[in-house]
């Protein structure tokens, strides 16, 4: 069956970074785009950005473009997102998600994550 599994998150301080990881299976990796989603307490979650399937594009929302990065691994069927310079404003459970392109409707979600930051 189709699974994405979650890794990484954690406690880091301002300035500071992580790694998140969103291992799958059950499906073909490459065929598939897999898009990132945040939700802070009290909030909607919504995107962070998207890796399209193949040799796509990927997307950012304007408030992580230059600090965070998107990045696949077809032979191990991972995906990651890198988050550096993190900011107080990036504490939030992080979702992974699949879709067949970064614009359609999602259709298996990771677990989610904790991210904090705080000093």
């Amino acid at each position: 069956q189709v699974q994405l599994v979650q890794s990484g998150g954690g406690l880091v301080q301002p300035g500071g970074s992580l790694r998140l990881s969103c291992a799958t299976s059950g499906f073909t990796l490459v065929h598939y785009a897999i898009g990132w989603f945040c939700q802070a307490p009290g909030k909607e979650r919504e995107g962070v950005g998207c890796i399209s399937s193949g040799d796509g594009p990927t997307y950012y929302v304007d408030s992580v473009k230059g600090r965070f990065s998107i990045s696949r691994d077809n032979d191990k069927n991972t995906v990651y997102l890198q988050m550096n310079s993190l900011k107080d404003e990036d504490t939030a459970a992080y979702y992974c998600a699949r879709s067949y392109t970064c614009q359609g409707s999602v259709d298996y979600w990771g677990q989610g994550t904790q991210v904090t930051v705080s000093t």
